[in-house]
């Protein structure tokens, strides 16, 4: 071999290595300090409900809920009981709530157990919650059931998503 070609492939396995020493460093950190995404996740939502709230009430005092003979009992939030991000309350307004470890998921789980795109809770055209697990690999569990279909959710039936507990309440 000549001495330019032997040069050429030295200089190409150091790239290769210092690549390779960029990508678990970055790995290693993304590791050690994802709960921040977590966190500018959580503030773009507190900036968001301010926006929703007016909507909400101008929404309600027309026809909401109450006309339909549901509303007393139908629940009106979402709260997490268990896991890292224990008293997050997300409040029902009608839209689905994605959750799983996705930046983009409504409740981003920071959980080994949770795929990306764990579960979807939404709401079905009678004004009953469903629970629905996306193929998950570990699973959604409701009331200690691990569900394989779309399923109604009673109010206060823990739903169960790696070690997260989230309930729905009035």
């Amino acid at each position: 071999m000549s001495e330019l070609t032997l040069t050429v492939m030295r200089l190409g396995f150091l790239a290769v290595l210092w690549l390779f020493v960029i990508v678990s460093i970055q790995v290693i950190r993304s590791d050690l300090f994802g709960t921040r995404v977590t966190q500018r996740t959580a503030r773009r939502a507190q900036d968001q409900r301010p926006q929703q709230r007016p909507q909400q009430q101008r929404q309600q005092p027309a026809g909401g809920r109450r006309g339909r003979g549901g509303g007393r009992g139908a629940p009106t939030k979402l709260v997490v009981t268990e896991g890292s991000l224990t008293g997050t309350t997300v409040a029902l307004q009608g839209q689905t709530i994605t959750l799983g470890r996705a930046h983009d998921s409504t409740i981003v789980l920071d959980d080994d157990y949770a795929s990306s795109r764990h579960a979807r809770i939404y709401p079905d055209r009678d004004g009953q919650w469903i629970v629905e697990d996306l193929g998950s690999t570990n699973g959604t569990y409701l009331d200690r059931t691990r569900l394989t279909t779309p399923t109604p959710i009673p109010p206060g039936a823990p739903i169960r998503i790696g070690k997260t507990v989230i309930e729905l309440r009035k």
